[in-house]
């Protein structure tokens, strides 16, 4: 059945809500129709925190949860990213410096925070968060930054044997000392056994991305800052990367999304992220009026283009989302549909919007999926088993 965009409905369901992605013709914009929609979890907002992959891919694991064995489980975004910031200091200092410490991550740290720490749900592991629980990490980052860049350099050789308590302690005092064990729907669990009732297996998940200076069908170090722990990605062809993405999305795997946001045809606030086939400098004040109100032919984007960008440096890994559908506009272009993390009130679409299969080709940095949502002939050929 048809579905057009105006608002999401979501469904009450225990501790956290979970929606099925519901939408209406928008005001002032154009219907779109639905071709596939998983349910997710609520839409959470990172605020005043460069910590995307942690909301991105806690929602990401919240849906494998609920299509594994139909938990709806609110997670800790802070406890893996109280996790994350510990081991990102250790390496920092270990590499003196010359690597990225910053608030910014991949999907793939949070798969390296269950493996080596587990899981807690929201509800054991705020992260000292204010009244209106929104983080507010600026002062915290500074203050972590600081710490680090001295300890380096006045090390003289030999790292302090307070550091490590020292550190740790700030992280305590701004996110909270993370539980060894806590109690969960009338259960006592450790974060590892937590981790493990829930039905994840953190090596059954994969991340896939295309560029050409790498070779295909073959595992390479993304060359991201955010990649900080020099994590491996599967390299395909671009056409095989979306094919991988609408199998998933067929056969009802949700996929975490990590993607450049900085092109003029990204507006969060209309709902929609587009690369129109004419170049948007070149066009008049009345086109540009009604970019994102009425559907436009988007560009053809080939492996080239994509490297390009990659190669110019105006693609970056800016920010993480979680794909959760897809649809078509009027035109019969393609789009996929992506919750956000900058919460409910910044669009008309409670945080969700709309991206065209010619910016997900051009501006993706990478991909994380469960391997089974991978088709059988591209599994075979990076020998994923």
């Amino acid at each position: 059945m048809k579905r057009y965009i105006l608002l999401l409905v979501c469904c009450f369901f225990f501790e956290i809500i979970m929606c099925q992605t519901k939408f209406t013709k928008k005001e002032n914009g154009f219907p779109m129709t639905m071709l596939t929609e998983l349910k997710c979890s609520s839409v959470k907002d990172q605020y005043q925190s460069g910590t995307c992959w942690s909301f991105s891919t806690a929602s990401f694991f919240e849906s494998e949860i609920l299509r594994i064995n139909k938990k709806n489980i609110d997670l800790s975004e802070m406890f893996v990213v109280r996790k994350i910031y510990e081991l990102k200091a250790t390496n920092y200092i270990r590499m003196l410096g010359k690597t990225n410490f910053s608030a910014g991550g991949e999907a793939s740290d949070v798969l390296k925070s269950i493996r080596e720490f587990g899981l807690v749900p929201q509800s054991a592991y705020t992260g000292n968060m204010e009244v209106d629980m929104k983080p507010r990490h600026n002062e915290m980052d500074n203050v972590l930054t600081a710490m680090v860049n001295a300890a380096i350099k006045l090390s003289n050789g030999k790292l302090s044997v307070d550091f490590k308590k020292a550190y740790n302690n700030v992280l305590d005092a701004y996110l909270g000392i993370c539980p060894d064990s806590f109690n969960y729907e009338g259960k006592n669990y450790t974060p590892k056994s937590f981790s493990e009732s829930t039905g994840l297996i953190p090596s059954d998940y994969v991340a896939i991305t295309s560029f050409t200076h790498h070779p295909f069908y073959q595992k390479f170090i993304l060359e991201v800052p955010d990649n900080w722990s020099n994590e491996m990605y599967y390299n395909v062809p671009l056409n095989e990367m979306e094919q991988i993405v609408d199998n998933a999305l067929e056969k009802g795997y949700s996929v975490s999304w990590s993607s450049d946001v900085s092109e003029k045809g990204f507006s969060f606030k209309d709902g929609l992220a587009i690369i129109p086939e004419k170049d948007i400098d070149k066009m008049k004040k009345e086109e540009k009026d009604t970019l994102f109100s009425q559907p436009v032919i988007q560009k053809l984007i080939d492996q080239e283009t994509r490297q390009i960008a990659f190669d110019n440096l105006s693609t970056q890994d800016d920010h993480a989302m979680h794909i959760v559908g897809s649809a078509k506009d009027p035109l019969g272009q393609k789009y996929y549909v992506v919750k956000n993390s900058w919460g409910e009130e910044r669009n008309d679409l409670g945080g969700y919007f709309f991206v065209s299969a010619s910016y997900f080709r051009y501006k993706t940095t990478s991909i994380l999926l469960h391997k089974n949502a991978i088709s059988k002939s591209i599994a075979e050929k990076l020998a994923i088993k």
